[in-house]
């Protein structure tokens, strides 16, 4: 145990000096927070001599009060997206309603029916409350609100816009779980599909294929169409190897999987998302969106562009896009226009350097960047549609074309059989 020494507040105002004993200095400032009082300045003073004599005695070890809370290997609080949520629009709501970030998250660690979002916003307070930064406090506490999330919230404590930040940021998890639910409602159907037409396959491969066989090779003079004779082979080769097929793909994705997670590859594997067929525009419209909006945000409570382009670039995943912010901030930090820095990457449509343009020339870029993302939102929805009307069609013409050719072969076969027992 050690005895801190204190000066707090006092719910009256009133100034409080003294000391406190406590393990350690979070403890302490529980302690502090228990009698209502506020912290200024809290320092370790000497031990007492009652504690230095059981200094050295094993102390047990207290027992957590959210032991039955998530955590990984590390410690860290394990959160489900739809807490993350939940945490983001709470916070959001109170900073916006003029409560400072510490009492905010005061107000969330008693409510009861938060559950392990208790946990989180007591470790963030505590953090915050000894001097970290709030993205430093979210790191320290939960793996679960990401890189992104955590650069966000670093730019928005330096524009001290947080609460605009957080409130976008909700509006975005929410709207990216609204989607992972339409997408997973949307492919209900297709994956019914599929499995339907696995489980005719396999009763072709092992049923039906091997009678014909017997069919054809009973009859007298019967020969095997060619068609008959490749679906039979196609089905021999499965039959015989389809558990080193199986093993193949799951070696496969398992070494694909270590390639694109691999540093030296990333850079490879961003680059080549973007140019995937329909999902490339999706990830590029939603890059757009996130740096457009952060970026006006930023500059809109009164940050230098110079530092808004850099906290919008580390809020940024791609490490394609990221080089090319990088070029950007060289050449604005040189003296370049941003529209002409925007132009010069070659990477940025025509109507987004136009409208930045149009917001230079008349001094509310702020204005023009956010107009700027709401077009491109307006597109990244247009494009998630695009994506999700395309599955049903893909995923029937793939069906019918398979179940139809083995289809189609072996009635033909059947057929060519009769024919030549009608000969005889």
């Amino acid at each position: 145990m050690a005895v801190f020494t204190y000066k707090a507040l006092a719910k009256d105002g009133a100034v409080n000096n003294g000391e406190i004993t406590a393990s350690d200095r979070p403890e302490a400032l529980r302690l502090l927070d228990k009698r209502g009082l506020q912290p200024v300045k809290l320092t370790t003073s000497t031990a007492p001599a009652a504690d230095k004599q059981t200094a050295s005695k094993p102390q047990p070890k207290s027992v957590s009060s959210d032991k039955q809370v998530p955590r990984d290997s590390d410690g860290l609080i394990r959160l489900k997206r739809a807490e993350v949520v939940l945490f983001t629009e709470e916070l959001s709501e109170m900073l916006g309603a003029g409560l400072q970030l510490e009492p905010a998250l005061k107000s969330m660690e008693n409510r009861e029916e938060l559950g392990s979002l208790k946990e989180v916003s007591r470790g963030v307070r505590q953090y915050v409350r000894d001097g970290g930064s709030f993205s430093l406090a979210l790191k320290k506490t939960s793996d679960s609100f990401g890189p992104l999330y955590c650069s966000l919230a670093a730019a928005g404590e330096a524009s001290g816009a947080l609460d605009t930040i957080l409130k976008r940021q909700a509006h975005y998890l929410k709207t990216l779980q609204e989607l992972q639910s339409k997408v997973t409602l949307a492919l209900i159907y297709p994956a019914f599909l599929v499995c339907a037409g696995i489980g005719v396959g396999i009763i072709f491969v092992t049923q039906l294929i091997p009678q014909l066989t017997d069919l054809i090779s009973s009859t007298p003079g019967g020969k095997i169409p060619l068609g008959a004779k490749l679906l039979i082979g196609t089905s021999d080769f499965f039959q015989e190897w389809w558990l080193v097929l199986l093993l193949v793909i799951i070696g496969g994705s398992l070494v694909f999987k270590a390639w694109k997670d691999a540093e030296s590859n990333r850079l490879t594997w961003d680059r080549t998302k973007l140019r995937l067929p329909l999902v490339g525009n999706v990830i590029e419209s939603r890059f757009y969106v996130q740096f457009l909006e952060t970026l006006a945000n930023l500059v809109e409570n009164g940050l230098p562009l110079l530092r808004s382009l850099e906290l919008s670039r580390d809020a940024a995943q791609n490490l394609h896009i990221r080089g090319h912010l990088d070029r950007v901030i060289e050449m604005v930090g040189d003296g370049r226009t941003f529209s002409r820095a925007l132009l010069n990457t070659g990477i940025f449509p025509p109507l987004l350097i136009d409208m930045v343009s149009v917001g230079e020339k008349t001094g509310k870029l702020d204005n023009s960047l956010r107009r700027a993302a709401e077009r491109y939102d307006s597109e990244l929805n247009k494009s998630l549609s695009r994506v999700m009307e395309l599955i049903m069609p893909i995923v029937l013409v793939v069906m019918a074309l398979l179940i139809g050719t083995m289809a189609y072969l072996m009635i033909t076969a059947i057929l060519q059989t009769i024919n030549n027992l009608g000969g005889r």
